[in-house]
């Protein structure tokens, strides 16, 4: 009689038992994979359908702008619509255009220069009452900006700023949203070791700050201004309030009279106001293609603080 011996790794078989199966952890994965997927694209349609539907209206004309498929082009007349947004009432689109590049431009680069500076100064100076002021900078995101608008109206009307550029580029040069990025990346990029050392080599405070905390915090400074660009360049409420004429209107604004042009005059320039909606998102897109490599590496890098 031949003994055989069986291996630790066998186990017998029981009758009656039958056994389970584990799943597969790669088909768990591409399961959630294809879930991730299918939520993107998703997200995706549902962002860009508005964008969609704004290019395909204004190609159009005013009859087939009604009379058409909503998502579909009917006809060519995109550059007739642009010779009429551009020639409307003097060509006053291109000075609203302008005036919004002038209180987004200057205002969001001042407004990020302070905020560096401030950011600076609270993560690494230790004085009395830091905390306090930092704590008041935080707070400050609990008060919406609508609610400001008054007493900013109250207060530019009192010292004969209204209707003026600066009631609007004043405000733009304090964000505390701005300050919390600016402190929050300073931690993370600027070591006291340096500024210790910049110290011991004689350089004073403006030159420290000029010389080596600002070119070491470009990709921080750039997502503040793209940040800051962005919420100026979208503002609406604040204009409505302190801008009056025509001549320092933004396009939000402007756009905005030409809708409610039709109840007061009877004129439909809903064409035209379709077709300078779809200007008004190129320089945004154009500056987010741009600096896509600055934002996003400025916002991972404050999401993981």
């Amino acid at each position: 009689m031949v003994l055989t011996e069986r291996t630790t790794t066998e186990r017998p078989e029981v009758r009656g038992v039958r056994r389970l199966s584990r799943p597969d952890p790669a088909s768990r994965g591409r399961g959630g994979q294809r879930f991730l997927l299918v939520g993107l694209a998703l997200a995706s349609a549902y962002s860009l359908f508005p964008v969609w539907w704004l290019i395909v209206a204004a190609t159009k004309d005013r009859t087939a702008l009604y009379q058409s498929n909503g998502l579909w082009f009917s006809g060519w007349h995109l550059w007739d619509n642009l010779r009429q947004v551009f020639t409307y009432q003097d060509g006053i689109f291109l000075r609203w255009t302008a005036n919004s590049f002038l209180y987004a431009g200057v205002g969001s680069l001042g407004g990020t220069l302070i905020a560096l500076a401030t950011g600076y100064g609270l993560a690494r100076f230790d004085f009395p009452g830091r905390n306090a002021i930092f704590a008041c900078v935080v707070g400050s995101f609990l008060i919406p900006i609508a609610l400001l608008t008054l007493p900013l109206y109250l207060l530019f009307s009192a010292i004969g700023m209204v209707d003026t550029p600066w009631a609007m580029l004043i405000p733009c040069l304090i964000n505390p949203f701005s300050v919390y990025l600016a402190k929050v990346y300073t931690e993370a990029t600027i070591p006291y070791e340096l500024l210790e050392a910049a110290r011991i080599d004689g350089a004073g405070e403006l030159r420290i700050f000029f010389s080596i905390v600002l070119r070491m915090m470009t990709t921080g400074g750039a997502t503040v201004f793209l940040l800051a660009f962005v919420n100026t360049w979208n503002a609406f409420f604040l204009p409505l309030t302190v801008l009056r004429g025509k001549e320092n209107w933004t396009l939000n604004l402007g756009l905005y009279n030409w809708t409610g042009t039709r109840l007061e005059s009877g004129i439909d320039l809903t064409g035209l106001v379709l077709t300078g909606a779809l200007l008004s998102i190129v320089p945004m897109a154009i500056m987010m293609v741009a600096m896509r490599r600055y934002w996003r590496t400025g916002v991972t890098l404050g999401a993981l603080k």
